[in-house]
């Protein structure tokens, strides 16, 4: 049984003194009151005190009252719950437990780069039939990226992210026993990408609803930078496991820990839901207080049944998203699924040296991401602009791999090493995507944050289907991996760059058809 703190009345007074850089100031009157359903919440007054945070959450007790995120969410703590995890506010729990999420995420993206090598010799597969193999994986990504963010509206992230992680864990151990009959093998294949193309747009539910904005930056980065620990992980494990066992076992011990984790989370509490300032209050559309606030219960709250398709389509913030993600995507998955192929052959090591030179990009965006997200979320706190700071964010995304790709497609006669570490800290310094691109959904719509990112991804996921099949295809073709792998990376990086500056924008928009 939980042990229920009582609510106490949040002191609102003189909240027009307050000067924060995404909201107007709110006039709440001394003494006043706040309705709220059949209850009216006194808004105390005492002696020039402010209230400094832009969000508060609604408590919906019977006995009513306003209280501050922490304040409620340490007020209770679940019987039998671990030591160290007491007085550990719900929406860190919640975060903590997604990113672990994604992180079995990436493991199951990644095992299969590393086991199509002796996967091909031992079905005599190409290039192609290896690059079309691994592209199934993203033909179910596709096909749930939209589906997966009208789900997470309905049902909420949560329930969504459950039942993906289960659909791709299940369908990873499924894998050896289909890999001697091609159909049965996409098919697998496909089911992990549908598993984990509802994922992000699950966790985008989840931070927009659970986290406040000056937060923000740090839980896209904790959530999504699982994808990077994943991947080392995956990575780091997967040969040993090959090597030791066969390359089946890399697929049972993988599905079996997502399975675990499923297990795990049914004991992670749900995180309270946020409101914001303006939106009780309602100070630009002077309407009722009781009206903003039931209005933006039912925002994050209820499902939607209807979504402003054209109004998302008529927005050019949403098309630099969605050519951005696009770009982005093509380097990273491309580079993703051919990089231990590429260190393999072109640099001449064995499976286990491979796949260890693969783990350093992913090592360095966990390095990239622990400081792109502070430095986000501080500009923005201290006052900057936060379209100016998703600029800056996804500009050094782009260009910082584009510049290192260059370099090490040119035959400048470089040793293997230098163009190991090009490439690490190209692909690492991407990850400042994280506080660029991937917080610019939350940024323009809390209400459909988890559907634009449905949006986004899907077209992001193109390139998976097309780019990791076409590489394979230009590898046969040209024998050339600066041409087949690194130069269509260049181009996108570099158009994303220009679109991103001309047409992204953080600055929140109302959809309506």
């Amino acid at each position: 049984m939980a042990t229920a703190m009582a609510p106490r009345p949040l002191k609102l007074c003189c909240f027009r003194q307050v000067q924060h850089t995404r909201y107007r100031p709110a006039l709440v009157p001394c003494g006043g009151t706040l309705p709220y359903l059949k209850h009216r919440f006194r808004v105390s007054c005492s002696g020039g005190e402010k209230w400094e945070s832009s969000e508060v959450l609604v408590e919906r007790g019977a006995t009513g009252g306003l209280q501050s995120i922490d304040e409620l969410e340490k007020g209770e703590v679940e019987e039998g719950e671990r030591w160290w995890l007491k007085g550990l506010p719900q929406r860190y729990k919640l975060i903590g437990a997604t990113s672990l999420a994604f992180v079995i995420c990436n493991m199951d993206k990644v095992n299969l780069s590393v086991a199509i090598i002796p996967m091909s010799h031992q079905f005599g597969w190409n290039s192609s039939t290896a690059g079309l193999v691994q592209s199934s994986f993203f033909w179910g990504y596709a096909l749930s990226q939209l589906p997966g963010g009208w789900l997470a509206k309905i049902f909420g992230g949560r329930k969504v992210l459950e039942v993906g992680v289960l659909t791709w864990s299940l369908a990873t151990a499924v894998v050896p026993m289909a890999a001697g009959f091609m159909p049965g093998l996409v098919l697998s294949r496909v089911l992990v990408g549908i598993g984990e193309g509802v994922s992000p747009s699950a966790a985008t539910d989840l931070i927009a609803r659970s986290i406040p904005l000056e937060e923000r930056s740090r839980a896209v980065a904790i959530v999504f930078g699982g994808l990077s620990v994943g991947s080392v992980l995956g990575l780091l494990l997967a040969p040993t496991i090959i090597q030791n066992y066969g390359w089946e076992s890399v697929f049972y011990v993988f599905g079996l820990v997502g399975i675990i984790w499923c297990l795990i989370f049914e004991v992670v509490k749900e995180g309270q839901s946020l409101v914001n300032i303006e939106e009780l209050f309602n100070i630009n559309n002077n309407v009722s207080s009781k009206e903003s606030l039931d209005t933006s219960l039912k925002e994050m709250g209820s499902s939607l049944k209807e979504v402003p398709w054209k109004a998302f389509f008529k927005s050019k913030a949403v098309w630099a998203m969605i050519y951005a993600h696009f770009c982005g995507s093509w380097g990273h998955y491309t580079c993703l699924s051919w990089l231990p192929t590429f260190f393999s052959e072109e640099l001449n090591l064995n499976l286990t040296e491979a796949a260890w030179v693969s783990i350093l990009p992913s090592l360095g965006s966990i390095i990239i991401t622990s400081i792109a997200a502070p430095f986000a979320d501080n500009l923005i706190s201290n006052g900057v602009e936060t379209t100016k700071v998703r600029k800056i964010c996804q500009t050094i995304a782009f260009l910082s791999p584009a510049t290192f790709m260059a370099l090490s497609s040119i035959d400048l006669g470089l040793p293997p090493w230098e163009i190991v570490a090009f490439l690490t800290s190209g692909l690492a310094l991407s990850s400042f995507a994280l506080s660029g691109l991937y917080c610019t959904h939350q940024d323009i719509s809390r209400e459909y944050a988890s559907i634009l990112l449905g949006i986004t991804n899907t077209v992001g996921a193109i390139p998976g289907i097309l780019g990791v099949a076409m590489t394979g295809y230009l590898l046969d073709s040209t024998h050339s991996w600066s041409l087949s792998l690194f130069v269509p990376s260049i181009f996108f990086y570099l158009t994303g760059t220009v679109i991103w500056l001309l047409f992204a924008s953080s600055e929140p928009q109302t959809f309506t058809d």
